[in-house]
């Protein structure tokens, strides 16, 4: 298990004065990234073999926002490989132990010179120290079509949502899903399954399904074939999803 422990600061705060949606991801997957990092098969390693992973999903449970000055650690450890997968958990605790943020994710790791999943190698996985799986309830990784109609207008994705693999970052799907949500509304659980890298340039359409607890959307590209898809649920409903 890897822990990184920081502290929530003002720049990464809604008007709630808790870190948001898009800033918890960010959490995640810096803690994922810092220990690849330490295990000496980070993104340096990586970007020489023309390796790397791609988040194919993740579910994210929020029992409570990390709010603004309070220490948090943040954990993470893969508990399986198999074929091109791996499979991490996460979790985000407070300031006295208590578990804030549960999570799972699903990974590819993807040979780039190939331009498909790459079977795994034993340097990669002998790296890693696997442990059991979190205690939470696990959804399937693949998220059921929906009706949707679309809403607002097509986001351009910046420069500055373009990451080391030369693409959108993962949290920032999330960051433009959040200017659909309601005023005031928060998400206690998200589901997200990307299936496509949008880069820079790109027109991301947004299509929603949206309930009084759950909002299901789409991003996607002028035909609407989907980059991401995500379900959003409220506090009330968090414990129906499925």
């Amino acid at each position: 298990m890897y822990t990184f422990e920081t502290k929530v600061r003002y720049s990464e705060c809604t008007p709630g004065g808790h870190a948001g949606l898009a800033s918890v991801l960010d959490y995640l997957q810096d803690t994922c990234t810092f220990q690849a990092e330490e295990l000496s098969v980070g993104v340096s390693y990586l970007q020489e073999r023309h390796l790397v992973w791609l988040l194919s999903s993740w579910q994210v449970d929020i029992a409570r926002y990390p709010v603004f000055g309070e220490t948090i650690r943040i954990s993470t450890w893969p508990y399986d490989f198999y074929g091109f997968y791996g499979f991490r958990n996460f979790c985000i605790r407070g300031a006295q132990g208590e578990i804030l943020v549960r999570a799972n994710s699903v990974w590819v790791f993807m040979d780039l010179r190939k331009g498909r999943p790459s079977k795994l190698p034993p340097e990669i996985t002998a790296a890693y120290e696997k442990e059991e799986r979190l205690e939470m309830e696990y959804l399937d990784r693949k998220i059921p079509d929906f009706e949707a109609e679309a809403v607002g207008t097509p986001f351009k994705v910046p420069h500055y949502f373009i990451d080391t693999n030369r693409h959108m970052n993962n949290a920032k799907y999330v960051l433009l899903a959040e200017e659909i949500l309601p005023p005031a509304w928060e998400a206690s659980r998200i589901r997200a399954e990307y299936r496509r890298s949008a880069v820079c340039g790109d027109l991301l359409y947004p299509y929603a399904d949206r309930r009084e607890n759950k909002i299901s959307l789409r991003l996607c590209d002028a035909a609407e074939k989907p980059y991401a898809v995500m379900e959003l649920y409220g506090h009330s409903q968090k414990g129906e999803a499925g």
